[in-house]
């Protein structure tokens, strides 16, 4: 089993939260002017899409490489609904399109490993336990 952990704090004069992993870092926040945000950065939602196409990005890479493969260009755009109270992403659209330096390589099925071999997309769709500790 691998754990990954993440670490938020709050940006101190503001009310958005600097988040980091490592040496890499990301500010979230809410929209300007909604419920103290100034936007300075993602929000959850954005957030949720950007964990989604970012891994397959990843897995694409992963997939890739292991088959000897160079890719020359990777556009994934990822749309995500929310619906209800509390708010909840219910549906995500993924689409992706990549191309192979070698022009004549059909990556069809290099993008679907991909996709079957995607963390985050695979588990949000198994739903997982999350819980609170305060």
């Amino acid at each position: 089993m691998t754990t990954m952990t993440v670490e938020l704090r709050n940006i101190p004069e503001t009310e958005a939260a600097l988040g980091w992993a490592g040496g890499h870092t990301v500010v979230v926040d809410r929209p300007d002017g909604t419920a103290g945000g100034m936007g300075l950065g993602f929000n959850g939602g954005q957030m949720l899409a950007l964990a989604i196409g970012g891994c397959l990005c990843n897995d694409l890479r992963y997939v890739a490489h292991r088959r000897g493969v160079r890719l020359s260009a990777i556009a994934v755009s990822v749309s995500v609904d929310f619906a209800g109270e509390p708010l909840l992403a219910t549906e995500a659209r993924v689409t992706v399109r990549a191309e192979a330096e070698d022009r004549a390589l059909d990556i069809g099925d290099l993008i679907e490993e991909a996709e079957r071999s995607s963390t985050v997309s695979n588990s949000i769709k198994a739903g997982f336990p999350v819980e609170m500790v305060s």
